[in-house]
Formats: C-alpha cells, sequence, structure tokens
C-alpha cells in the first residue's frame, strides 16, 4: 500500500511516523519544501518510544507521487485544500482513497465540488493527534491521542473494512458517522479558537503585551461563557439541519463540564493543551496579536464561515457566532 501525504505540517509529520508502524506501506510525501526533508524523520510519542519513518518519496510534483497512490492524505491548511484538490485530480483513479485529516476545513464541500461524485472520500471530525514539529522535515513530537474518533467515508463498497484499516494507521478506535455535515460542521476549532481570540483581543488597543499568552492554560470564564452560547447556536443550526448529533457533543459534554467555570478549569488543566501559546509574534516592544496566523486564516474563513453562511441561508438566529465571525473577518481585511 501506497499512502502520500499532503502536507508538511506537524499532522503531516506525526502521520508519516504513525503510518509507516504498519507492514507494507510506503509513505510518500507531497510538499512545497522537498528540499527540507530527510527520507528518514522520527516522531516521538507521549510514552517516550521514537517512531522512525523511511519515506519513499519526497516531491512537490503531484504527477510524480498521486497515479501510484492507493490513499491520499491532506494534511493542510484550509486555504490550500481546495487548490491541492485541483493539482491532484488529473492524476486520481477511481480506485484512489482521498481524504482529509480533518474536514470541518471544508474537504467535503471542495472535493464534492471538484472531484467526480464517485470518488472515494474520507475524513474526520476532528485531528487525531496533538502534535508539533521540532525540526521541520526531520522530527518531531506526538503530544497526546484522542480517545476515539469520528469519520464519514463515501463511495467505499465495505466502509467498515476501511475503518478497520484507518484504526490502525491513527492507532484510535473510529467510529462512522452517516453525513459529511456531521463531520464538516464542528463546534471544535472553528468556535474554540475564534470565541477564545475574540475575547481575548476585541478590545485591543495597539499597546503590546509582555509576554506570549498561553492559548489554554490562561483560559478565562468570559471565554467559556461566550462558547458556550456559541455552540448553542452551533446546535440551532444542526437541528435546523436536521443532522444527527449522535456523533456530536456539546462542548461542556465534550470536556467534562457543567458550566463556564468549569470548562475553563478543564482547559487549563489539559496536558497537551498547557503549553500551546496564542498566535502572536514577538516585535521589539513586546508581544503582538498575529492576525496573519492560521488560527485567523483558517478558522474564520472557512471553519467558522460554513457554519455562519448556512445560519444565514437557513435563517438560524445566531448573534453570537456573527459577533464573532465578523469580528474575525474584520481583521483578516485589514492585515
Amino acid at each position: 500500500m501506497t499512502i502520500t501525504i499532503c502536507g508538511g505540517g506537524n499532522l503531516g509529520h506525526t502521520c508519516a511516523g504513525m503510518f509507516s508502524q504498519l507492514p507494507d506501506v510506503q509513505i510518500q510525501v507531497l510538499t512545497g519544501h522537498p528540499e527540507r526533508w530527510n527520507d528518514t524523520i522520527r516522531v516521538h510519542t507521549p510514552d517516550g518510544k521514537t517512531l522512525t519513518a523511511h519515506l519513499s518519496a519526497i516531491s512537490d510534483r503531484a504527477d510524480l507521487l498521486i497515479p501510484q497512490s492507493d490513499i491520499v492524505l491532506l494534511c493542510l491548511p484550509a486555504f490550500i485544500i481546495e487548490k491541492t484538490i485541483l493539482e491532484i485530480k488529473a492524476y486520481v483513479s477511481e480506485s484512489t482513497i482521498i481524504g482529509s485529516i480533518v474536514a470541518n476545513t471544508g474537504f467535503f464541500i471542495f472535493a464534492h465540488k471538484h472531484l467526480p461524485s464517485a470518488t472515494k472520500l474520507f475524513s474526520f471530525q476532528r485531528v487525531p493527534f496533538i502534535s508539533r514539529i521540532v525540526d521541520y522535515g526531520k522530527e518531531a513530537n506526538l503530544l497526546g491521542f484522542k480517545d476515539s474518533l469520528i469519520m464519514v467515508v463515501e463511495n467505499m463498497k465495505n466502509p467498515d473494512e476501511f475503518m478497520k484499516l484507518a484504526e490502525q494507521l491513527f492507532a484510535t478506535p473510529i467510529v462512522l458517522a452517516d453525513s459529511f455535515y456531521e463531520v464538516t460542521l464542528s463546534n471544535s476549532n472553528p468556535i474554540l479558537h475564534t470565541g477564545r481570540l475574540y475575547t481575548m483581543w476585541k478590545d485591543w488597543d495597539g499597546v503590546p503585551y509582555p509576554k506570549c499568552t498561553k492559548f489554554y492554560n490562561e483560559w478565562d470564564e468570559a471565554t467559556a461563557e461566550l462558547e458556550i452560547e456559541m455552540d448553542k447556536e452551533f446546535f440551532d443550526l444542526l437541528h435546523k439541519l436536521q443532522v444527527k448529533t449522535t456523533h456530536i457533543s456539546t462542548l461542556l459534554d465534550h470536556y467534562d463540564s457543567v458550566d463556564a467555570k468549569s470548562l475553563t478549569n478543564k482547559l487549563r488543566s489539559i496536558d497537551a493543551f498547557k503549553d500551546i501559546l496564542s498566535p502572536m509574534k514577538l516585535e521589539k516592544d513586546g508581544w503582538r496579536p498575529d492576525f496573519s496566523s492560521r488560527y485567523f486564516t483558517e478558522d474564520f474563513p472557512f471553519g467558522l464561515r460554513f457554519i455562519y453562511d448556512l445560519a444565514v441561508q437557513h435563517g438560524v438566529n445566531c448573534p453570537n457566532i456573527s459577533m464573532v465571525y465578523n469580528w474575525g473577518m474584520s481583521k483578516l481585511k485589514h492585515n
């Protein structure tokens, strides 16, 4: 089996390390920076093990990698998912399985738009790993696994068989959902990140901060209260669309919380989250918000956008989602 990973970010590195542990699996990497990659990379796991991945091919040319690929996995920021689908579409066959590491960045929407209707597709509701690059193209840390994953597959004769393969690749139990809406519309990053950014910087007056704020470890109750209200509006939309919510937990349920205070305490206490910093940049006089970071360029115009657009289209009242979405988009327009 040949798996081509598109993208060289945190998750691309980690997936290469994980997939290489299965026998008879060849890993290829399609990246814009092939010169920065070693043909062997190391991934360190939370239990102290080091996974070594031997890459069979590394290139920036889709025509060299995609034709012999059994599975193509997009580990990409939202703003280049559509571009990459267009880049690879000429080289995929009827048997090629195309997936995305997470669906809430618009994967199914773009795949349905540009690929043949019978294309075999899959994607997850949430990212399977928390990971960080140590040395680009050479080494990464896998900081934590999810207890289980929700996945949607389309156009596969044996979805359960593919699910079992995916469980081996990602070393995590998987549950199949029915509709791409169940994984495309997510209250994970599109709401969790955007609400946090809004409460941190909605009143920012341009004065630099003395330090970079920890994104989760310094979470506050005002953010949690906003997140809970945005989440309620999100579920109003799901009900309007008649989307099954069996596999979609409220933020409170997902984080085993009952109110803003307990949600705040939970997010501050998650070990894998503790060192994640807010998207800020250090300048001569201090730290400033980085409105060009992926937290802004991905989570507002892609993740939250799909929720906002559908809510407007179907007449669902979402004052908090609208407030946060319009604020974030205004920051993108002026930066």
